[in-house]
């Protein structure tokens, strides 16, 4: 759905919530796409969306949709909202839901709400859930669904495809079809067109794939994406720690995970808290982005502390004080760039120090070039505007100096915190601005003290 008609849809739905003519509401919302009906909800008020949801319920939504509805809104927003209504209500909604979804959803209650919905859960299904969430958070584990097709390597091609048509849409995986040998270990992948193609009695393991590409349950969700993307895959198969299938991630949770990570990335490069959300109250609002002004505003302290270190010399050479804004500005930004280039590395799996230190030199050999096409200028200008040969050579030099400090500490600085086992996103500009800002005053400051005085 485009931002026109989103815009649209929200505002007759708004006018039916207003004036109470629920069943024109109803009646608009039932033919659309239920991805389509998700994101209405997620942009109506907290009131509004429960109002939508009691719709859904006293209506009697038919079930499949209703998971389906809920499985596209944020989990966060789809158990606030559902909080307020009955278990009863929400269960046969649970089982409907693939074990991944459901166990996304149910993880996000209270440990006490947890047990009562997996103790009036379908058995299967609880115990699908409980499994799931046994594995760490944004896991391999944690994001696979157990709704896929596993045959013997002993199955025929003909008996294989009767299988398919068996489960139907109880299998999440209907393009590719796992075969496992007797203890229910991966021994290879057939695809349908194979099946298709191939002479009915042939047997599975004669014209299987070996080569499969594989994750293990507790691979991070971020290295399972890399793994879909890089070989151009549907879906990918879960093992344990015995080789065992045991789960498969589809490409429409690989979708979710890469936006989902993005969007911390992005956040945590800006600064803000993973969790933030602009649906967040004021006060929530606040709480989460206080504690990162504050580092910003211990971050900054220390370039101010190196600017009172040469008070004197920017007491009697005003015209320093102009151009020490230009050092520091540029500097962060081309900090910034190379940060964004390297969690990208980083994120898409280009993570050895090999390629790494190719886009260092790189960087840098690219920055030097920048640098001395823009400090030869910015020299020149100076020279003409302040009628000042050594603070031209000095200002460009300066600007020099901080390119290629901005895109050395660009690169080691998302490379330093995963060597830690820290997200490389974690507020990478912030320090990488923090030095680019010190260490240019400092160049900066020093050399025409040196100078000057």
């Amino acid at each position: 759905m485009n931002d026109k008609a989103l815009e649209k849809l929200l505002r007759f739905t708004k006018q039916f919530i207003k004036l109470r003519t629920l069943g024109h509401l109803w009646n608009a919302l039932i033919k659309l796409h239920y991805a389509d009906v998700a994101t209405l909800i997620e942009h109506l008020s907290n009131a509004e969306k429960k109002i939508v949801f009691q719709l859904f319920f006293d209506r009697k939504l038919e079930t499949s949709k209703f998971s389906e509805i809920i499985s596209e809104i944020k989990p966060e927003i789809a158990v606030e909202i559902l909080s307020d209504f009955d278990l009863n209500k929400i269960i046969p909604i649970l089982n409907e839901m693939s074990s991944d979804d459901a166990a996304s959803l149910i993880s996000l209650f209270s440990d006490d709400l947890q047990l009562e919905i997996l103790k009036k859960m379908k058995n299967e299904d609880a115990v699908d859930v409980q499994e799931q969430l046994a594995y760490p958070e944004e896991s391999a584990g944690r994001i696979m669904s157990s709704d896929f097709l596993a045959l013997s390597e002993t199955t025929t091609a003909s008996d294989a495809i009767s299988a398919i048509q068996l489960a139907g849409e109880d299998v999440d995986v209907p393009f590719y079809l796992y075969v496992i040998n007797e203890e229910g270990r991966l021994m290879g992948v057939v695809s349908l067109k194979q099946l298709i193609l191939i002479k009915p009695k042939m047997k599975l393991r004669e014209f299987m794939n070996t080569d499969v590409y594989k994750v293990d349950v507790f691979t991070d969700q971020e290295e399972v994406a890399a793994v879909v993307a890089n070989y151009n895959l549907l879906a990918i198969p879960v093992v344990d720690e015995s080789d065992r299938l045991v789960g498969v991630v589809t490409v429409d949770d690989i979708i979710d995970v890469i936006q989902d990570e993005a969007t911390e990335d992005i956040y945590k490069l800006a600064g803000v808290s993973q969790d933030y959300s602009v649906d967040l109250s004021i006060g929530k609002s606040i709480s989460k982005r206080i504690p990162w002004l504050f580092l910003s505003l211990f971050t900054t302290s220390l370039s101010a502390f190196v600017i009172s270190l040469f008070k004197g010399t920017i007491e009697q050479f005003i015209f320093l004080a102009v151009l020490m804004p230009m050092v520091t500005a540029i500097g962060g930004v081309v900090g910034n760039q190379t940060v964004a280039i390297m969690v990208r590395e980083i994120v898409f799996g280009s993570r050895d120090w090999k390629r790494s230190k190719k886009i260092l030199l790189k960087e840098i050999v690219v920055s030097l070039g920048n640098g001395l096409i823009i400090g030869v200028i910015a020299s020149i200008s100076t020279y003409f505007f302040f009628n000042n040969w050594k603070l031209g050579l000095i200002f460009g030099g300066a600007i020099i100096f901080n390119l290629l400090n901005g895109t050395f500490f660009g690169t080691i600085i998302p490379l330093f915190l995963k060597k830690l086992r820290l997200d490389p996103a974690l507020a990478s500009g912030l320090v990488v601005s923090m030095l680019t800002d010190s260490l240019g005053f400092l160049f900066f400051l020093g050399v025409s003290t040196l100078i000057f005085l």
